[in-house]
C-alpha cells in the first residue's frame, strides 16, 4: 500500500470512529447532509482564499479540510446504503476518462476551443442519459443541473453560457454593453417612483443589473466572480493603507471629512502604484 493509500485509509477509519454511536463524538454523530453542506461551500472558498495569497502550507491545510467534507459526506452515505468513498472514486474516475477521449479514446483535439467543446458536448450527453434512465426526457432543460448554491456571478454567467449553446445569446460583446445601459437606466427609472431605495422593484432591476453585468464579462471572455474577488482584494488593500496612513499622522476615522477620506484613497493609489513600478 502506498503512502497516499495508507493516509486515506486512515482518514476513512478515523470518520468511521468519529460518526461512531457509541465510541464516536456526539457533534459529529448529530450531523446531517445540510448541517454540513454550509461547512463544505465554507471550505472550498477557503482553498481558494489560501491559492489567492500563494501559501503552500495554508492550501495543503485547506485542502485537508475539503477532503475532510468529502469523507464526511460519503461517510454519511454509507451509513444510508447509498454509496461509499470507494464509489464516489469511481466513479470521477470513469466521469473524467469520459471527458478526456484525446487522452483515453485516441481522438485528437487540436486547440483549447476543441477541447472545451468536447467537455461541453460530453456533459450534455450525460445529462441526457440521466434524465433519460430516470424517465423524465421531456422535462430536460437547457439549463438544468446549474448548483443553486454557486456564488450568484457565477451562476448568472453559467446559465448565460447554457443559454447560449442552444442559441439564445447576444451575438457580440457591444449588445451585452447596450443591455447594461438599459438595465441601468431601469434602475433609475424604478428608484425615481419608489416609496424607498430598497423597494422590491428597485431590487429586481438591480439584479437585472447585475445579470446583464456578469454576462458581459463573459463575452469579453473573463470571469466576472474573479474579477470582483480581484476588485474587493484591492479595495482591501487601499483601505488598509488609508487607516495606516490615518494613524501615523494622528487622525481619527470617524472624525475624517470626504475630502480627507478622498486625499487619503487617492495617496493610497499612489503609494500601490508606486510599488507596482518598483
Amino acid at each position: 500500500m502506498s503512502t497516499a493509500e495508507e493516509a486515506l485509509t486512515a482518514l476513512l477509519e478515523l470518520m468511521a470512529r468519529l460518526r461512531d454511536p457509541d465510541r464516536g463524538c456526539p457533534w459529529d454523530g448529530r450531523q446531517t447532509f445540510a448541517t454540513i453542506a454550509p461547512y463544505t461551500i465554507e471550505e472550498a472558498y477557503e482553498v481558494a482564499d489560501a491559492i489567492e495569497r500563494g501559501e503552500p502550507a495554508q492550501i495543503r491545510d485547506e485542502l485537508g479540510d475539503l477532503l475532510f467534507q468529502v469523507v464526511f459526506h460519503a461517510r454519511m452515505a454509507e451509513e444510508r446504503g447509498w454509496f461509499d468513498f470507494a464509489a464516489v472514486a469511481d466513479g470521477i474516475h470513469a466521469k473524467l476518462v469520459r471527458r478526456h477521449p484525446h487522452v483515453f479514446a485516441g481522438k485528437s483535439a487540436t486547440n483549447e476551443a476543441d477541447l472545451s467543446r468536447s467537455w461541453e458536448e460530453q456533459k450534455a450527453s450525460e445529462r441526457a442519459k440521466s434524465a433519460l434512465l430516470e424517465g423524465r426526457e421531456a422535462a430536460v432543460s437547457a439549463l438544468a443541473d446549474v448548483p443553486r448554491a454557486l456564488p450568484a456571478l457565477v451562476r448568472a454567467s453559467k446559465l448565460g453560457r447554457r443559454a447560449g449553446r442552444v442559441g439564445f445569446d447576444w451575438a457580440n460583446a457591444q449588445q451585452v454593453r447596450d443591455k447594461v445601459l438599459e438595465e441601468l437606466q431601469e434602475v433609475d427609472a424604478a428608484l425615481a417612483t419608489a416609496a424607498t431605495p430598497n423597494a422590491p422593484a428597485v431590487v429586481e432591476e438591480m439584479g437585472d443589473l447585475l445579470f446583464a453585468l456578469a454576462n458581459w464579462s463573459r463575452h469579453l471572455q473573463f470571469d466576472a466572480e474573479e474579477a470582483l474577488r480581484g476588485a474587493n482584494s484591492k479595495f482591501e488593500r487601499r483601505f488598509h493603507d488609508m487607516e495606516s496612513l490615518a494613524r501615523a499622522r494622528g487622525l481619527a476615522l470617524g472624525a475624517l471629512s470626504p475630502a480627507e477620506w478622498e486625499g487619503l484613497w487617492l495617496e493610497a493609489k499612489e503609494r500601490e502604484r508606486q510599488v507596482g513600478e518598483g
